[in-house]
């Protein structure tokens, strides 16, 4: 690694993501380093949506939520295939607060920002049919919307690769040991690599892109805590136990806090919960008990047939998203906003929105005009538009759309490495076989749960962590990572404790009445 550079980015989820690549198309050199793997924080464990900030305006934050519109629209504009439309669901029940003129109020606004009406009112019946599994007692009619979605981690690893291709460096497994400083304040960090190697790299500007890890880089210049870390849980369901059309979007019986469950990449995800995170944030997070039996308990009231329990579910996670304090109590209050603090040539960007990450990249490039070289973008587009060779244009166009939006450049690559039978989907998710064959050639990987939890998302969408599959998944890692059977037993071993510890549902299980 050269030791100089114009910009060192410390992070490597979409916030970083996004800066390194607006950075690197303005023609400065950059590096990004990430303690784990790209994606590692809440960027690969959101609630994956893309949307456009309704609550913003209950808050009285018209220009957050136009902010998150735009953001929105252009992203599935440049990435259709990765960014999606979600059709979204809101049954309106007697005595219910949330009532149809209130939210079509709300609607009227986001929709007037989109420049295009997609908000429309279905009376009872009509609307038990779009959605017949919500509960039927009280129904009055339901709201209808659009929002978006995507698989959060391959969005920064989309964005990581287009940041590559305009000549930005990107490390996964290196950890900032310090911080450089000079008579002008911070300079370059001392970064140390997983096998233990050391370089000092110098750099014009520092950036502290490290979410809600945040306070600890800025901790070890003697600054104070600026972050509330708040814990978000979710739940996966296959789609035949939880059948869903569209996204079904409810309040909590219990506080009033919103729930959804939408179709994501083949199973019905539910989120999600909003708690104090007290928990060391060196560990990887996992969903509490009480936190599962909150999304049950939603569950049950608004698909009380269904009867789900404990036996159904796939997976569960937690994300901590880096919520800037503001000193509410409760956690749902908290501003959603991003924060850019200058301190001893330190830029620490936190907080915000998957959604908006381009504009957040943009604020802080802003930020350090003063301190770089005077760029500006070159012109070319975001988000390339790949070539297609015969093989990609040969298939079918979902899955040829798929790939293109996910892999970009790389996609025509992806295709033509693929062996025998490994462009078929794996049964109950959209992946093809050739995803993780590319992903452990090109992508970085390290370790089996880079593969499954990020590069991929099987180890979510299958059971036990896709442990049906594990066999040929050694396979792909003996060919193209060099894994011999002592390091497949390391890696599995790891794997295994992971997926218990974080992503399964703690004890005292919830069963059928």
């Amino acid at each position: 690694m050269t030791t100089d550079c114009d910009l060192l980015v410390i992070g490597g989820g979409i916030t970083g993501a996004g800066i390194a690549l607006e950075a690197a198309r303005r023609g400065l050199s950059v590096i990004l380093v990430e303690t784990r793997d790209f994606a590692w924080g809440s960027s690969s464990r959101s609630s994956k949506l893309v949307h456009g900030g309704l609550r913003y305006l209950k808050e009285g934050k018209p220009g957050l939520t136009r902010e998150s519109v735009h953001a929105r629209a252009a992203l599935m504009r440049d990435l259709p295939g990765l960014v999606e439309p979600q059709p979204f669901f809101m049954a309106h029940y007697a005595g219910r607060a949330q009532g149809r003129w209130l939210l079509g109020a709300g609607l009227a606004v986001y929709d007037a920002f989109a420049g295009v009406r997609t908000r429309c009112y279905h009376a009872a019946d009509p609307a038990a049919w779009l959605a017949p599994h919500v509960g039927r007692t009280g129904l009055r009619g339901a709201t209808t919307y659009l929002d978006a979605k995507t698989d959060d981690a391959r969005l920064v690893l989309r964005v990581l690769q287009e940041a590559r291709a305009h000549g930005a460096r990107l490390v996964n497994y290196t950890r900032v040991e310090s911080l450089l400083r000079d008579d002008g304040g911070v300079c370059g960090a001392l970064l140390r690599g997983e096998q233990g190697k050391a370089c000092e790299l110098r750099a014009r500007s520092v950036v502290n892109a490290t979410g809600a890890w945040a306070d600890s880089l800025r901790g070890s210049m003697g600054a104070a805590p600026r972050l509330r870390p708040l814990r978000g849980s979710h739940l996966l369901f296959p789609l035949w136990r939880l059948p869903l059309a569209q996204a079904i979007a409810f309040m909590h019986p219990r506080d009033g806090r919103p729930v959804f469950t939408y179709p994501w990449e083949g199973a019905a995800l539910v989120g999600t919960t909003d708690a104090d995170h007290r928990e060391d944030l060196a560990q990887e997070p996992g969903i509490t008990r009480a936190e599962a039996d909150y999304l049950f308990e939603a569950l049950a009231w608004q698909f009380p047939a269904l009867e789900l329990t404990d036996a159904d579910v796939l997976s569960a996670y937690a994300g901590v998203r880096p919520v800037v304090a503001s000193g509410h109590a409760d956690p749902s209050k908290e501003t959603r906003d991003h924060l850019l603090l200058d301190e001893a040539g330190l830029l620490t960007v936190t907080g915000g929105k998957l959604t908006t990450f381009r504009a957040i990249a943009r604020d802080a490039l802003a930020r350090l005009a003063p301190r770089l070289p005077a760029a500006a973008h070159d012109g070319r587009p975001v988000f390339a538009a790949p070539p297609v060779s015969a093989a990609l244009a040969a298939l079918p166009a979902p899955l040829r759309e798929r790939l293109v939006a996910r892999y970009g450049c790389a996609a025509v690559e992806l295709v033509a490495a693929a062996q025998p039978g490994e462009l078929e989907t794996l049964a109950g998710t959209a992946t093809v076989w050739a995803e993780l064959r590319h992903a452990a050639r090109r992508e970085q990987v390290r370790h089996l749960d880079d593969l499954l939890l990020r590069r991929t998302r099987l180890g979510l969408l299958l059971r036990d962590g896709a442990a049906a599959i594990l066999p040929r998944v050694r396979q792909i890692a003996s060919q193209e990572l060099g894994w011999d059977d002592a390091r497949w037993a390391q890696e599995l071993t790891r794997y295994r404790d992971l997926i218990a510890r974080c992503y399964a549902l703690p004890a005292t299980a919830r069963s059928a009445s």
